[in-house]
């Protein structure tokens, strides 16, 4: 018995690290448009657009991971808004022989990325289908906001 544990660890060893979409989903999504028809009118300029990114991560197993894409854009012709899209696009994930510490950086950094084109498709069809121009989303630098998150948390960590 302990030659086949010795066997997969070995296996595992040979195989390297192991980073797979296994699923991916849109797990929640909301488009509204309150001021239509008003906000739709032709002659108006493009609307300002601001957006919030949040990433969140679970295990659901010691190998699979859930990852979920919060995006929330608001867009707005002055004081009124055109249209408010809050979207969730989920992804289960393998991950498979990465060291303990780079399990969290995998789920907040790489996993969002892998999914994040899908999710800007989402985005995109959703405010063509309520009437606006495609919002494109921009590439969303998830390394940057991980390592912003880190500063904060150490930041309140000494307050």
């Amino acid at each position: 018995m302990a030659e086949n544990e010795v066997g997969a660890e070995a296996q595992a060893a040979e195989e390297g690290p192991i980073l797979a979409i296994i699923t991916q989903y849109v797990k929640d999504i909301s488009f509204e448009n309150p001021n239509a028809p008003a906000s739709l009118n032709p002659e108006l300029p493009q609307p300002t657009v601001e957006l919030a990114v949040n990433v969140q991560a679970r295990a659901l197993t010691e190998e699979n991971y859930e990852v979920e894409l919060r995006i929330q854009a608001t867009a707005k012709h002055e004081e009124n808004t055109a249209f408010i899209l809050e979207l969730v696009y989920g992804g289960m994930f393998l991950i498979r022989n990465f060291p303990q510490d780079a399990l969290e950086m995998m789920c907040m950094i790489e996993c969002p990325r892998l999914i994040f084109p899908f999710a800007r498709r989402v985005i995109s069809d959703a405010t063509r289908d309520g009437g606006f121009s495609p919002l494109q989303l921009d590439p969303i630098d998830f390394a940057g906001l991980f390592q912003a998150h880190k500063a904060q948390e150490h930041e309140a960590g000494n307050a």
